[in-house]
């Protein structure tokens, strides 16, 4: 009876000794997973988290920032209530929401050269790094760029203009009705190239036996498109249409760099008119309640998209 009592006890000894340096090596490894990783997280704790607190706290009061902390004076609603009563601001607002026009159009001309790439172009990697090359540019480069090509008086588009007809073109960046629909087109060009890529690589994703079975049942090219091609590629467009938006609310430099917000603030965007108030005006407070209604935007914006996404998205 003794010894066979002692077997078990033997074998408990042995599974406690197996738990505990089993536990012992998972507290190892979580350990140095997080020696790993806390670079990381340090940086998004200084350079993210903390800046988010505090440009929420700093937009309910009133601060110049060159008075130092001494100056910062708490006003609660008094910012945001300024700012719906700032008719400037207003016209950022509604110049944000123009400028998301740009989004649909380059995801719509960026699918249909993927399609055509993917086909019916040779040279496919060449064709791929052309129209790459745009979004891998130095903006302040492609920006000025444009500003010659945009030139009233003598720039190569108003002068092609001059040629087939057009006696008085616009005057494109110089014109506050033209303005903005400028900027939307320089962006319009650089963002071709990414979404070109995410498209071409969905399309190769896509499995051949459904073209296949298309074929077999002597569907047209168009149809194809419509019944395989467009509801294959939905993951990848609400991917692209979610990135693309919340791309449009931060677009600065190309402004900084030709219009600076003009003509009379047609140009004005949300985030460059964070910037002026900030960095110009010197109202750290007012601007963070700009910053705050940005991310607000955004945030409803994302939500709402991830809420219709059920409706048209097809994984």
């Amino acid at each position: 009876m003794t010894r066979q009592a002692a077997i078990p006890e033997s074998g408990a000894q042995v599974r406690t000794a197996a738990r505990r340096s089993g536990g012992s090596l998972g507290r190892g490894e979580t350990l140095a997973g997080l020696l790993f990783v806390s670079p990381m997280l340090v940086g998004v704790f200084v350079l993210v988290l903390v800046p988010i607190v505090a440009t929420l706290a700093l937009s309910f009061a009133d601060w110049n920032f060159v008075q130092g902390w001494n100056g910062i004076k708490w006003i609660g609603f008094d910012n945001f209530h300024k700012l719906f009563q700032d008719s400037l601001f207003i016209r950022t607002i509604r110049n944000n929401l123009l400028f998301l026009l740009a989004v649909p159009v380059y995801m719509i001309v960026s699918m249909a050269l993927a399609v055509l790439i993917d086909r019916y172009v040779y040279l496919k990697g060449y064709f791929k790094v052309a129209y790459f090359m745009p979004y891998i540019s130095n903006i302040v480069a492609v920006a000025v760029v444009w500003q010659v090509l945009f030139q009233p008086s003598y720039g190569p588009i108003n002068e092609v203009l001059k040629t087939i007809g057009f006696s008085h073109p616009p005057k494109w960046l110089a014109d506050p009705h033209y303005a903005l629909a400028s900027i939307m087109m320089i962006t319009v060009w650089i963002s071709i190239g990414f979404n070109l890529i995410i498209y071409i690589a969905g399309l190769q994703s896509i499995p051949r036996d459904l073209y296949e079975a298309a074929d077999i049942d002597g569907a047209n090219a168009w149809t194809k498109f419509a019944r395989i091609t467009f509801p294959m590629l939905s993951p990848t467009s609400f991917f692209l249409l979610v990135t693309g938006i919340i791309s449009t609310f931060k677009v600065f430099d190309v402004i900084a760099v030709t219009t600076q917000g003009g003509p009379i603030g047609s140009t004005s965007l949300m985030v460059w008119y964070l910037y002026d108030q900030a960095f110009t005006n010197l109202k750290i407070g007012y601007a963070s309640s700009v910053a705050a209604v940005l991310f607000l935007f955004v945030l409803l914006i994302t939500f709402a998209q991830w809420g219709i996404q059920k409706k048209w998205v097809n994984y």
